[in-house]
């Protein structure tokens, strides 16, 4: 038998940026919405030319792994983006009666997110949440809530779950879950007393994340995420907000 050796190549330097950009993004170092530093930051760190630094982001672009925005840095792009967020974007747009499937399929996702969390929280994902956490207890005292303060919760729960694929799919289907939750707090906000419940809910699930406690965690998680359902229902169903 014949074996036929392939000459070894060097690497160019772009080569090995690449590589390594794409282990942290594989490992979950880099997470979806993380900004890469800058070329000229980029090329200090690594000890190269900010041409090889260039030339490594646009293949990472040209990949899928990162977004590069005119004027406003690069970004990590979630890996489940392009093949989940667009379909089921459309989908949910064409059928609002959809959105409780959403609810459900939140249900199994994010539970299990707060499950893993409770395992696997590190002190700077607790001090992430423990942050969220006092904010909303400000809203909640003035009786309102925050559609962007609740969708970073959940995501730091998500990256509190050391995951790297729970991440991206979580992420690839955040406008999804943001249309869910904006429809849901059109009642939640007109009712006098729902921002504490909603804090109350969230800082159950907070609690017992912190203490490690991963039953409860999903059972929490389960909870506050039946509240939604049935407000989403609710509206659907009466047409307007009672």
């Amino acid at each position: 038998m014949t074996v036929v050796f392939q000459p070894i190549r060097p690497k160019k330097i772009s080569e090995e940026i690449v590589e390594q950009i794409r282990a942290m993004i594989s490992q979950g170092e880099l997470k979806p919405g993380d900004r890469i530093p800058s070329e000229r930051e980029l090329a200090a760190m690594l000890g190269v030319s900010r041409p090889s630094v260039r030339e490594a982001i646009m293949v990472l672009d040209a990949m899928g792994l990162v977004e590069a925005r005119q004027g406003g840095g690069t970004y990590v792009r979630s890996l489940a983006e392009t093949s989940l967020a667009d379909p089921l974007s459309q989908m949910v747009d064409a059928d609002p009666r959809l959105l409780p499937a959403l609810v459900e399929v939140r249900k199994g996702l994010e539970s299990w997110s707060a499950c893993l969390a409770a395992q696997r929280a590190d002190e700077g994902d607790l001090s992430r949440l423990r942050e969220l956490d006092a904010r909303m207890t400000q809203l909640a005292a003035k009786g309102v809530w925050d559609a962007d303060l609740d969708a970073r919760f959940h995501a730091a729960i998500s990256a509190a779950s050391h995951n790297t694929l729970q991440v991206h799919v979580l992420t690839s289907i955040h406008a999804l879950y943001y249309a869910s939750l904006r429809l849901s707090l059109v009642d939640f906000n007109q009712r006098e007393g729902d921002a504490q419940l909603l804090y109350r809910q969230h800082h159950a699930i907070f609690e017992a994340i912190a203490d490690h406690d991963p039953e409860r965690a999903r059972l929490a998680m389960l909870e506050h995420l039946s509240v939604v359902d049935v407000k989403i229902d609710k509206i659907l169903n009466a047409g307007t907000p009672s």
